[in-house]
């Protein structure tokens, strides 16, 4: 299983970025997905959650300015970024708790590469 993140970039403090994670391989089933990111000297924290169902959580920091979705059938998770601020700037990072084979109730965590997010005062 491989997740493969995409959309980071440089933007200016008050703008948008989208960023898309797609998780390929032996994949039977995906419950949470999810965005998390990391600033140099800080520690990783989860920014963004979304269940199957559609349920989610978002961290207190970038409520309703970002919003997370997710596409079941393309097994992709997005990441819409508004009123971006410089305390956004991170490495973010998707994860997802995937069930690789219908034998097993054990969902294993995947992480995609990091993809730099960037916001310029």
């Amino acid at each position: 299983v491989q997740l493969q993140a995409s959309g980071g970039g440089l933007v200016q403090a008050g703008g948008s970025l989208r960023l898309s994670c797609v998780a390929s391989g032996s994949i039977f089933s995906i419950d949470v997905m999810g965005w998390y990111r990391q600033a140099p000297g800080k520690q990783r924290e989860l920014v963004a959650a979304i269940r199957s169902g559609g349920s989610t959580n978002y961290a207190d920091s970038v409520k309703g300015r970002f919003t997370i979705s997710r596409d079941n059938v393309k097994n992709t998770v997005y990441l819409q970024m508004s009123s971006l601020k410089p305390e956004d700037t991170a490495d973010y990072y998707c994860n997802a708790k995937i069930r690789t084979s219908m034998l097993t109730t054990r969902a294993n965590d995947y992480w995609g590469q990091g993809t730099l997010v960037t916001v310029s005062s």
